[in-house]
């Protein structure tokens, strides 16, 4: 069970801090691609105000030489220089990325179209990597697109009015593009090193975490079975005076009543020492092949008379011959679990089912019994110790103490098999799924 809690604990931390990192990794790589998505919205912006080119927004008394070529005057496409510098100067005073330099480091080229939709010019003085053609085909794909902005491969391309007609600008990308899959990779490696450095330390300390509750365990483990031995000895010989007094004087109701509760705590002594066994570090369960068809059969006829007494039908549903690799001793012990469990709780008159089926590439036990008020909430609880969700049976003859199904589910974990509580139409099922 500690090594579970333990294994658990890696589980949780590791999953926590896998979703930790990724959120954040991919909080980094949204904010930065949209920083320079927002930076390219704004450049290709602002040759969209100066006509294709770079307006001189920093500077107003620049050496002549040092300044933009305008657009040529027969594509008529005028640029008001101070109202466009009072409607972006704020802006562009934000973005640290747009500065005097940034028109010198820009890649970029223009496509002119005059009013009868043909093409006037195709500037590609601001790039390398495409000539006046490539220029003009890549124009002409997006005006035959219909669509006014977008990105095509390594460029993003705007389309607006210029004049009496039309340009559209394309702005070389590939940097951007080229930042944000390193960045992205980066971001992944620094993630993926971090959480596997994390691992590590928390595999090596979680030994030292989870040592204060394997110790209290042990010492609880320790505990059950020292009393259950100690109780042993009082048990019998309450149990001999009883007989004593049964031979001196006859058997009376009160006789029988403390032979009956000598019999009920002498049941729960057995199934502590043995709930403790199957707790206990030395507990190594020998697995051999098995007929679990006839361990089932066996284990569950020995309920058939007390539920016939309770008025309960009860049905045997076995496939013959279905076998697993297991312990035959605490199968049948949790064979009869269930199948005590199903007499106890099932409603008067109600049907009892023990059925044993193939399923899947396993085998499946369930025990159904009748029951109008199932328990409600978790039924997981069930196999909690000491958990009885009835509480108006503690103390009746039909109650137990709330330790068996405890016993089932440590049986079930001993085998590597799948247990599950269920109710509905008014029935309460407990099975049990076996690997064969």
């Amino acid at each position: 069970m500690i090594k579970k809690l333990q294994r658990k604990f890696i589980l949780i931390t590791a999953l926590s801090l896998l979703i930790v990192l990724t959120a954040v990794a991919a909080g980094i790589n949204i904010i930065n691609s949209y920083q320079l998505s927002k930076s390219e919205a704004e450049i290709i912006e602002m040759l969209r105000g100066g006509g294709g080119r770079f307006p001189d927004l920093f500077h107003e008394d620049k050496p002549e030489d040092m300044q933009e070529l305008k657009p040529p005057e027969d594509m008529q496409i005028e640029f008001d220089r101070d109202k466009y510098m009072n409607e972006h100067r704020q802006e562009f005073g934000k973005n640290k990325n747009i500065n005097e330099e940034t028109r010198y480091q820009t890649r970029y080229f223009v496509v002119y179209y005059g009013s009868d939709g043909n093409v006037l010019q195709a500037d590609t003085g601001h790039i390398a990597a495409v000539d006046e053609a490539e220029a003009t085909e890549l124009a002409n794909e997006v005006i035959a697109s219909g669509e006014t902005e977008g990105r095509n491969g390594n460029y993003r391309y705007l389309r607006a009015e210029a004049g009496t007609g039309e340009m559209v600008i394309f702005l070389d990308i590939r940097q951007d593009n080229t930042t944000k899959n390193r960045f992205l990779l980066i971001s992944i490696a620094i993630s993926a090193a971090s959480w596997l450095i994390v691992m590590v330390m928390v595999t090596l300390l979680s030994r030292r975490v989870v040592k204060p509750v394997s110790a209290a365990y042990e010492k609880q483990r320790q505990f059950i079975t020292d009393a259950s031995h100690e109780i042993k000895t009082p048990l019998a010989i309450i149990s001999a005076n009883t007989e004593v007094i049964e031979m001196t004087s006859e058997s009376s109701e009160w006789t029988e009543s403390t032979k009956n509760q000598i019999r009920r705590l002498d049941g729960l002594v057995k199934d502590l020492m043995r709930l403790a066994r199957m707790d206990g570090a030395e507990a190594k369960t020998t697995m051999t092949k098995f007929d679990l068809s006839e361990v089932t059969m066996k284990a569950a006829a020995e309920f058939e008379a007390p539920a016939r007494t309770h008025n309960e039908s009860f049905t045997l549903d076995v496939d013959e011959g279905l076998e697993i690799v297991g312990n035959a001793e605490q199968a049948g012990q949790l064979v009869g679990i269930f199948t005590d469990n199903a007499v106890k709780y099932c409603d008067e008159g109600g049907n009892i089912t023990v059925s044993l089926k193939p399923h899947h590439k396993g085998v499946k036990l369930s025990v159904i019994n009748d029951c109008k008020d199932p328990p409600s909430g978790d039924l997981s609880r069930l196999f909690d110790r000491f958990y009885r969700a009835d509480e108006a049976r503690q103390r009746n003859g039909s109650g137990g103490y709330g330790i068996g199904l405890s016993i089932a589910k440590a049986t079930a974990d001993a085998h590597k098999a799948k247990i599950a509580a269920s109710a509905e139409n008014g029935k309460i099922c407990f099975s049990v799924t076996f690997k064969s």
